[in-house]
């Protein structure tokens, strides 16, 4: 099958499609998109040609127009509405003791999954700790982890008070998932060097999205942390040898909704040239 197809009726011979592939590996023969030799193996599926096509004219094997999206104008964000949507955003630390449905749990991570990754990879697997008892025993997992640390690397454990965070559960308070329901995890293959980025770009994308499904989120950068160098917790989250965690986020319905938008400090820029 070949690499694309062009409807000829619709084609008018812009050349959009060759001026955006990253590859560069789309030419213009007659007025009409051709494979350049090699493109087969060299496409990565991204889909930019078939996108950005303002005519709908070109089709991968793999994705035709109509198969896409439309970019619709009635949700574009002015640069008011888009600061307003960023900046609200609040890590969330307070929760009520329902779960959240699946469905919107399953929305979140959708829309997330079309987060970009380095060369169209798409290394990133969800992982879902849904049972909240589940999500208590791998907590208990990352106590353990600090424990070991407050023995065995006193001053990095001091800097991080985990001294605290081990009495605060001892007591029966959860300083480690903060009362959220639900931990949803990114994963991926180590050895990919493309992985971190992609996991860490597609949580952001679940963080930003999950607030409009009413839902709160926080990153559990202790459970990340524990399931980078405990084996334990390795072993009971199921990861493969090759397969790391890239990153953790407590995610469950706020009990506080938040009301003000504070600033930041100012950016420290060097601009170049």
């Amino acid at each position: 099958m070949a690499l694309f197809t062009v409807d000829k009726a619709l084609c008018n011979g812009d050349g959009i499609c060759a001026a955006e592939c990253p590859m560069m590996i789309i030419q213009m023969e007659g007025g009409a998109p051709t494979p350049a030799r090699g493109a087969e193996k060299m496409c990565i599926g991204c889909g930019h040609c078939v996108a950005v096509c303002p005519k709908g004219a070109i089709s991968l094997a793999t994705l035709s127009p109509d198969a896409c999206l439309e970019v619709s104008e009635t949700f574009s964000l002015s640069s008011e509405a888009a600061e307003h949507f960023l900046r609200s955003r609040r890590s969330i630390r307070n929760y009520k003791a329902e779960p959240v449905e699946r469905k919107f749990l399953e929305e979140a991570i959708r829309v997330a999954s079309h987060a970009p990754s380095g060369h169209n990879f798409q290394p990133v697997r969800w992982q879902v700790i849904y049972d909240t008892s589940k999500v208590k025993e791998l907590c208990g997992h990352v106590i353990d982890w600090m424990k070991w640390m407050i023995k065995e690397m006193p001053e990095a454990a001091k800097k991080l008070h985990l001294d605290l965070v081990v009495a605060g559960w001892n007591f029966g308070m959860d300083t480690i998932n903060r009362g959220a329901p639900h931990l949803v995890l990114v994963n991926g293959d180590k050895r990919n060097p493309t992985t971190q980025a992609a996991c860490t770009i597609a949580m952001s994308y679940f963080e930003l999205m999950v607030p409009t499904l009413g839902l709160g989120a926080c990153w559990n950068g202790f459970f990340n942390a524990a399931a980078i160098h405990w084996g334990p917790l390795q072993k009971a989250l199921g990861l493969e040898e090759n397969m790391g965690n890239f990153g953790a986020m407590m995610v469950g319905h706020p009990k506080y909704r938040y009301h003000r938008m504070p600033a930041r400090n100012t950016p420290k820029v060097n601009w170049v040239g």
